[in-house]
């Protein structure tokens, strides 16, 4: 299979491509692993690749047979490394699957290897001192977004279709927007985290997926959303498949327009105009779009503090643990600056502050959540500015103490995490471009917990009146030599 040919089809396609026989499973990892050559050098979004291991039934999923990556980080695959983007934990075999790898297996993907992540995936880029800074597609000369860059960089290059991803703070989103991609990231409970990050960021984190098309994003959620025995947070199962859903009509939404960051931070030009582009579309769709306050139900430095404890208190555990495992000791030669001073203040963080903190939570859950009684979506700007050169996110935050540091990533972030914190769902979908550079830019919506349906239903509205697909990065491994 040539290159321009396997790139020219998503996820979906690709695997009625092997239903039908006209490809088998192992001719599309060949080509995935032909445009991994051809591409990665360039943009360093796979960490390490392997063969293919799974055989899949043709057929047998809607996904069955598509090539796959998993980021390094939150999933582990048995016999593999899973190293968090950190030195600490350089050569980490995991000894078992963990319960979403068993359902990646499940679903047919096949994976073929790990994408890069910023250090503990505790940044909105993805410049890691063990693997080396990732570079977006459409730009070598900046961020991809974090911390699921890699595996945004990847699917944006086109070397496969989808990936997985996380989000914590935005980590799905972010990326998706910085590369011209969609991004969902789901409600919490949606996806199991288990067996070994039940309580990962304390509800703020999720897994996810990166994809070019909406239903490519669907059809895998469908596949690997559902709780496992014993987790500590739970979402309903919908009431038909997310498949289905993109084929149905949204109806008429009532949706709130915020362009005004909870965090005061202005708003490019560009970046507005797309959030206001966006709301203009939805109305000629049928859609009300009225300005809209969503009302955090904390001030901001108060949403600030509460997630650096969380995030850091977390962070000590990782570390403690990967150094226990390794016999390593941590300090400079193994873990990065910004993550040595959030250990050292998360340290610092009391019993009692750790469950201020996740009262915070719930008040943010409850103010957020209660926006939705009114309005069916939320609509912002998924960044308040264009992808930003690699290197830009050290300047400014040197010796910062933990607090500090995570103050600076939700300053270069200000319109995500609030929705992690409420585990309602959100979505960057890549409607604009910039004119001025030809960067995409995404635009975030937002839905009321469990209601992924209405996402879905809309971007899949969104992509046939503002089609996306056509749009191609600098780097793509379609314009490479064919296999």
């Amino acid at each position: 299979m040539e290159l321009h040919e396997y790139t020219q089809y998503d996820a979906v396609g690709l695997a009625g491509l092997v239903a039908r026989g006209e490809v088998t499973a192992a001719e599309l990892a060949g080509a995935a692993l032909a445009a991994m050559a051809a591409v990665n050098p360039r943009i360093n979004a796979v960490v390490e690749s392997w063969p293919a291991e799974d055989a899949p039934v043709p057929g047998s999923t809607p996904l069955a047979g598509v090539p796959f990556l998993i980021k390094d980080l939150a999933v582990s695959m048995r016999g593999k490394r899973v190293e968090s983007g950190s030195r600490l934990a350089a050569g980490t075999v995991a000894g078992q699957d963990s319960f979403l790898m068993r359902r990646f297996r499940r679903a047919g993907l096949v994976t073929l290897g790990r994408t890069a992540t910023p250090e503990f995936a505790y940044s909105t880029t993805t410049e890691p001192v063990l693997y080396g800074a990732t570079r977006n597609p459409w730009d070598l000369a900046r961020t991809p977004g974090g911390s699921s860059g890699g595996s945004a960089a990847a699917v944006a290059a086109g070397i496969t279709p989808l990936a997985h991803a996380t989000d914590a703070a935005g980590s799905i989103r972010v990326p998706a927007s910085s590369t011209g991609l969609f991004g969902l990231k789901p409600t919490r409970g949606r996806i199991s985290l288990g067996p070994d990050a039940d309580e990962v960021f304390n509800g703020l984190a999720v897994h996810g997926g990166l994809s070019r098309t909406v239903r490519d994003s669907a059809a895998l959620l469908d596949l690997i959303q559902g709780p496992e025995t014993g987790d500590p947070y739970f979402a309903e199962r919908p009431r038909r498949p997310y498949g289905e859903e993109i084929t149905r009509d949204p109806g008429r939404l009532r949706v709130g327009l915020v362009t005004t960051a909870w965090s005061g931070r202005a708003v490019e030009p560009a970046v507005r105009e797309a959030a206001l582009a966006a709301g203009r579309l939805l109305e000629s769709l049928g859609h009300r779009v009225d300005v809209a306050v969503v009302d955090l139900g904390v001030g901001w430095e108060e949403f600030v503090l509460a997630n650096a404890r969380l995030w850091s208190v977390n962070l000590v555990r990782w570390i403690d643990g990967f150094a226990g495992a390794t016999g390593r000791p941590v300090d400079e030669s193994t873990v990065e600056p910004e993550m040595l001073a959030s250990y050292a203040w998360g340290r610092g963080v009391s019993g009692a502050e750790f469950v201020d903190a996740l009262d915070v939570r719930n008040r943010v859950a409850r103010s957020v959540g209660a926006c939705f009684d009114a309005r069916d979506v939320v609509l912002t700007p998924t960044l308040p500015e264009l992808p930003v050169a690699l290197g830009t996110y050290g300047r400014g935050a040197e010796g910062a103490d933990g607090l500090g540091w995570l103050e600076h990533l939700f300053h270069r972030s200000p319109f995500t995490a609030a929705f992690n914190v409420a585990g309602t769902p959100a979505m960057s979908v890549p409607l604009a471009c910039d004119p001025a550079t030809g960067l995409p830019v995404g635009v975030q919506f937002a839905a009321g917990y469990e209601r992924e349906d209405v996402l879905f239903r809309l971007a899949a509205q969104l992509e046939q009146a503002a089609p996306w697909a056509g749009r191609r990065p600098a780097v793509w491994a379609g314009a490479a030599r064919g296999v």
